[in-house]
């Protein structure tokens, strides 16, 4: 991760579980860069398991960027994220722009 000026970019590739037993250890890493006004893109392609926890989390890191003015993105949504953000709806609070495929059973 760079955040060398408040205009630069901070990748983050989050791989395995964004859940409760990883909270501490992402919060800094997701939190920090966004207070020093970067922008950061936050690569979700490798989790492999989301909970409500690691939704807080990404959640507040969105709050975060807002209140001091850095923008955050999501990507790479894996099936694990895309399932909980179709679950509850969320992906507006993000402003992602995702396609979510109907569910084998709506499909007949």
């Amino acid at each position: 991760m760079s955040n060398e000026t408040p205009t630069s970019q901070c990748d983050l590739s989050i791989a395995g579980e964004l859940s409760i037993y990883r909270a501490d250890e992402l919060k800094q890493a997701l939190i920090e860069p966004l207070k020093a006004g970067v922008r950061m893109v936050i690569n979700l392609a490798g989790v492999t398991d989301f909970d409500t926890c690691g939704l807080q989390l990404l959640m507040l890191a969105k709050r975060t960027a807002q209140a001091v003015g850095a923008e955050l993105q999501l990507v790479g949504h894996s099936p694990a994220v895309l399932e909980v953000f179709e679950l509850l709806n969320v992906a507006a609070f993000f402003g992602d722009h995702l396609v979510i495929e109907p569910s084998p059973a709506a499909k007949s």
